[in-house]
């Protein structure tokens, strides 16, 4: 297999798990005979039938995409540790904020296992059924994040059953982690293995032949191959393995069942399998999502793309709340190319950039990387499809519209989710006042006339409140090629939501422009700062990793910390060289001040106002490291105006305008990163937060 025809699998892959997490979402937890009565067979998406949305932030995929990133964060280490894994988890999660269920402790088994990380206790110890108890041991989360792992790991089922032991371990133990071990296991096997019998035969080999999931695998086999009836073997499964078996919440052994006797029953067919899944009832998007990411790299894209209606509804978007709220707003091509380069990047072999490494490329199949048409009173409606643009070989978003008025396409570059029933949404936006925002287009040579093109972004201005701004405008002759760049000269305090190209034809023929690539660079200029009362979406952009967040105070950041450390942050893991402002005023803090370079909660750069009188430059990355400090005479009550500058591996701190520190971190340095900031017990105020490019970039 070669590199292209990897990443189409990772990307098959990524599709399977999000569809089957979108199909299976509305009726989470319903029991067969519930769903059958409201839907009959299901093997298609029902949110429109109950009045739900289809894209929603749902922790089967908010932990699959998110705990992987450890392999990137400790060098891409195939023998990485539970430990560091765990690491992770209290990076990138926020306390009762993000990625799972908070159940409670003794509840939800993700939560206690948090609690354990938190309290000190390392993985895997943090999922030990000696510690949390048999039952606890034993829920399904395991099985919900591991995809990930097996997806860096094609025909390598012994790294993927090595990798998921040491994820899965860190919340669950026992027959938790087997079930995980045998989906990362088929997984990753079926990147070169079809023949069903065969994938689990290889995934019972790496496993203990005396475990539960062991034995209860080898009962559906056989009762699937002396058994024509999928619909009989569910009664049956339900009987000898159903929840009235096993106590929890959310039982690993039933729903573990249910995956694989769709898969035997479902005879490798997508959509089958897909039906019969969710028709079994009970965690049906965790269900669903784990098959249909086993058929998805099995299958690759010809099988997903036999069901059209499985793919344009979501167009690829999901959403990957963390503390790196900047990635929040992700697609399925994105998710799949990063997969696919963590893999090169474990074996040494060279990561591929499509189109120089544009956010948005259209490279593989289908891909719509969450674009739509904006469909509005006085706008010309626009077709768009992904397809190989004529003369160039390479796949673009075709742009297609019969119309004199403006149409217009965008994707989003920031979530108004603010969270389900379930689940938090904690997002920043990607693109922000300053970046340059760059396209390159290309009218196809059926085009009658010339086409008008020009960039936009939609953004939040004030409440609800919103407004599009536009930048300079290009025009494409007949067959011809464009490039379009604008610096984002927008309103200061503006949440940038949406990004894309208006198109405007000279004539009312059919005409067809092709969006090669999107993407933006530079660092953001700009104030981050409560310009009015209802400005609601100003605070929504932060990422809150903080106890309290008092906006009836007449500061735009009044905060307050009760436990340890908090930060709220903004940006994207993608800054590297700026500068950050803010003037501070500690009251009764520990430490409070001002961080760079964030990703995480526990990775940054920070510049802090000590009780002890302090002023403190220290960078937190698996503990706390001082790098320089200084007795200021620190204060309470008394505000401080401080900066920090950081260039290539330099940290400049400068308070009251006296620089006080420049510092070279040579070890280990952290590279890029967002913006924040800091509190530790107690409580700080400040008014705005300012991220300026250095002079001379």
């Amino acid at each position: 297999m070669n590199s292209r025809e990897y990443v189409e699998r990772v990307y098959a892959g990524v599709l399977g798990k999000i569809i089957g997490v979108y199909m299976g979402r509305p009726f989470e937890g319903w029991t067969y005979d519930r769903i059958i009565n409201r839907f009959g067979e299901v093997d298609r998406f029902v949110n429109d039938e109950i009045g739900a949305p289809l894209v929603l932030t749902d922790d089967d995929i908010g932990g699959t995409f998110t705990f992987v990133r450890a392999l990137e964060d400790y060098g891409y280490n195939n023998e990485i540790t539970a430990e560091a894994i765990g690491q992770t988890w209290l990076n990138y999660i926020i306390y009762k904020r993000t990625v799972f269920w908070w159940g409670g402790l003794g509840n939800s088994t993700e939560h206690t296992a948090y609690l354990r990380l938190r309290d000190g206790v390392t993985a895997p110890a943090s999922g030990s059924a000696a510690l949390n108890g048999t039952i606890m041991a034993n829920q399904i989360g395991a099985q919900i994040f591991i995809d990930g792992w097996a997806l860096v790991s094609p025909g390598k089922p012994e790294q993927a059953a090595r990798l998921a032991r040491s994820a899965a371990s860190v919340s669950h133990d026992e027959e938790a982690v087997n079930a995980a071990v045998v989906i990362a296991v088929l997984e990753a096997s079926a990147f070169g293995e079809s023949d069903i019998d065969r994938l689990l035969d290889t995934a019972m080999g790496l496993i203990p032949a005396n475990s539960l999931i062991a034995r209860q695998t080898a009962d559906i086999r056989v009762f699937c191959r002396d058994h024509a009836d999928w619909k009989e073997a569910r009664a049956w499964l339900d009987e000898k393995y159903g929840y009235d078996r096993f106590r929890g919440v959310c039982h690993i052994v039933p729903n573990y069942g249910l995956i694989i006797m769709s898969l035997l029953y479902g005879h490798g067919d997508f959509r089958r399998s897909m039906m019969i899944v969710n028709t079994s009832g009970h965690d049906t998007d965790c269900n669903a999502g784990t098959l249909g990411c086993i058929l998805g790299i099995r299958n690759g894209l010809a099988a997903i793309e036999a069901c059209p209606d499985l793919r344009t509804p979501h167009r690829d978007l999901l959403y990957l709340p963390s503390a790196d709220g900047g990635h929040c707003v992700s697609d399925a091509a994105r998710e799949a190319f990063y997969l696919a380069n963590v893999h090169f990047r474990m074996t040494g072999q060279p990561v591929l950039r499509p189109k120089d490494g544009a956010r948005y490329h259209f490279d593989l199949p289908g891909s719509l990387h969450a674009f739509h048409a904006i469909e509005e009173d006085g706008l010309g409606l626009a077709v768009i499809q992904n397809l190989v643009a004529p003369r160039l070989g390479v796949r673009a978003l075709q742009i297609s519209i019969e119309s004199e008025k403006p149409a217009l396409v965008a994707t989003p570059v920031f979530s108004m989710e603010s969270r389900t029933i379930q689940y938090e949404t904690q997002a920043s936006p990607a693109l922000y006042r300053g970046q340059v925002l760059r396209v390159t287009v290309v009218s196809d040579v059926s085009t009658v006339g010339s086409v008008h093109c020009r960039l936009f972004v939609s953004a939040f201005i004030a409440g609800d409140i919103s407004k599009r701004f536009y930048g300079p405008e290009t025009l494409l002759e007949t067959g011809k090629a464009g490039s379009l760049s604008w610096k984002l000269d927008i309103d200061d305090g503006s949440v940038i939501f949406e990004a894309g190209i208006e198109v405007v034809a000279s004539s009312r023929r059919p005409n067809k422009v092709f969006l090669l690539s999107m993407d933006w660079d530079g660092m953001p200029d700009c104030v981050f700062k409560r310009i009015r009362s209802n400005d609601q979406w100003w605070g929504k952009a932060w990422v809150n990793g903080v106890d309290e967040w008092n906006l009836q105070f007449p500061e735009s950041y009044h905060i307050s910390q009760n436990q340890g450390t908090g930060l709220l942050i903004q940006g994207t893991r993608e800054w590297t060289d700026y500068e950050a402002r803010a003037t501070i005023t500690p009251f009764l803090a520990s430490q409070a001040g001002l961080a760079v370079r964030v990703q995480g909660m526990k990775r940054y750069y920070a510049l802090l106002l000590c009780r002890d009188g302090f002023v403190r430059l220290i960078k937190e990355r698996d503990g706390t490291t001082i790098l320089a400090e200084m007795d200021f005479g620190v204060e309470e009550y008394h505000p401080y105006d401080c900066r920090i500058m950081m260039s290539h591996s330099t940290i400049r701190g400068i308070v009251n305008g006296r620089t006080l520190f420049e510092v070279v971190d040579t070890h280990d340095p952290l590279n890029s990163g967002a913006l924040g900031l800091l509190l530790t017990e107690g409580t700080l105020t400040c008014d705005e937060v300012r991220i300026l490019p250095l002079e001379g970039k």
